[in-house]
């Protein structure tokens, strides 16, 4: 124990003392650090993982990083893995094998370091493996249980808290969790019910796909700890369709070096926007129609009926018992651009452009060829990258009112195959990185070059 605290403290001493640049500085180019093969016995190998330790805790706001390689008491692979702090002396979490089917529906055998297997190689030295379940009564997790994070700065949270979450990673398949402070509950109607059933404590998520695109990424978060827009499911979601580098299940270790991601989320609130990214890229993405997307359909009709809800009387289409709180309302002051779709002597229809959204848009022309009041208005596209969230994330007040930090998958209702993927390391940030930072993480791991 004394010789791990003292190589971390040593580690970040060296960090603080070489990092100069103010938090949201622009990050000079880096060269890119390939993967690494864990040793135990080489010093190259431990002067190597550093390199790429220091590069994450050089980033001002790490508050942990899983690399995989630091256990609890040393380098052995047989105790815990522990996290890197971003200051000397701060909180630690380390990670806890738990298997959901027992903790959830009674069933299967608890859950070992042993149902991790190692690949021995990652972007800083080691990755642990997450299949879809050989069996229902097995769901191997690495959690940090709730009761050691609650209230710490793990637990990012409540007013004015911004958030970054990265992840790198081998994908080979599904579309499901990949890490966060995500508790679905256990109360949805999906599957065999099990024993304990508890409602959903949700802060933020990472997923491999959603919106129906298996490989891209999809960004979650949450103001409530439950569901959105009316709907059963939690629906604040920004999504990055580009696709993540994939692996044939089996590839060597030493053919896997050109395939690793570095994937994640990071929620501004000062801006109120969440972005998704894939291997430090982050396109602005538009869904067009959101009234017949499988995902933001919820959106829509939380923007249709915030917008009835306005108008006096109640509106043909409006439902009064829609949920105010969980009003769908981006900014629409002024449109940043308008084209005009459609014109007549007395009406004017145009396509109006916001920040987060694209609004058809009908207004009278009065007889000074001024307009009037919009007489109908339509919600044509939303920005799922990056996507409006107008809230604060939530914040469990209790230890049982909040989730645990899970990697490889999250608690939910139904036991379906999940991720597919060797996972290389996790960092977690209390600040919203810079497109400069990302692409820097992105250099570890050579996540930015393309598959061979």
């Amino acid at each position: 124990m004394k010789n791990h605290h003292k190589s971390l403290l040593t580690l970040t001493f060296v960090t603080l003392a070489t990092s100069t640049l103010p938090i949201g500085a622009e990050q000079p180019d880096q060269q890119a650090l390939p993967p690494i093969q864990f040793t135990t016995s080489d010093t190259r190998f431990t002067q190597a993982n550093e390199e790429r330790v220091n590069r994450v805790t050089q980033i001002p706001g790490l508050v942990a990083l899983w690399d995989f390689v630091q256990r609890r008491d040393s380098l052995q692979t047989d105790n815990p893995f522990v996290s890197i702090p971003g200051e000397p002396g701060a909180q630690t979490y380390e990670l806890e094998p738990r298997n959901l089917s027992l903790d959830y529906w009674h069933q299967g055998p608890p859950a070992t370091l042993d149902d991790f297997e190692l690949f021995g190689r990652g972007p800083f030295g080691q990755a642990v493996r997450f299949s879809s379940p050989s069996s229902l009564d097995h769901l191997p997790v690495l959690a940090v249980p709730r009761e050691k994070l609650h209230d710490s700065p793990l637990d990012i949270k409540g007013q004015g808290k911004s958030v970054t979450l990265v992840v790198w990673l081998l994908y080979e398949k599904g579309n499901h969790a990949i890490a966060g402070m995500w508790h679905e509950g256990t109360v949805t109607p999906r599957g065999e019910p099990p024993v304990i059933q508890v409602p959903g404590k949700r802060q933020f998520g990472l997923f491999a796909g959603l919106q129906a695109n298996k490989g891209g990424i999809g960004a979650h978060i949450s103001e409530n700890g439950s569901s959105s827009f009316g709907d059963i499911y939690a629906r604040h979601l920004a999504a990055m369709p580009m696709k993540m580098k994939k692996i044939k299940p089996g590839t060597p270790p030493a053919d896997s070096d050109t395939y690793w991601n570095a994937v994640g989320l990071v929620f501004h609130n000062e801006e109120d926007r969440v972005t998704a990214y894939v291997n430090g890229i982050s396109n602005e993405v538009w869904v067009e129609n959101p009234k017949e997307s499988r995902f933001y359909q919820h959106a829509y009709r939380a923007w249709q009926q915030g917008q009835l809800a306005a108008q006096d009387g109640v509106q043909p289409e409006e439902d009064v018992n829609f949920p105010q709180d969980q009003y769908y309302t981006p900014p629409e002051d002024e449109p940043i651009e308008t084209k005009i779709i459609e014109q007549t002597a007395d009406r004017i229809v145009r396509l109006e452009t916001y920040a987060f959204t694209k609004v058809e848009a009908t207004y009278q022309v009065k007889p000074d060829g001024s307009l009037g009041k919009p007489l109908k208005r339509d919600l044509v596209a939303i920005k799922s990258n990056p996507y409006y969230f107008g809230y604060d994330i939530y914040a469990p007040k209790s230890i049982e009112e909040g989730g645990p930090f899970t990697i490889g998958r999250v608690i939910h209702s139904n036991r379906h195959p999940t991720l597919s993927a060797w996972i290389g390391g996790v960092a977690v940030f209390d600040r919203a990185l810079s497109d400069q930072e990302m692409k820097t993480l992105a250099t570890i791991g050579n996540c930015s070059a393309k598959a061979q």
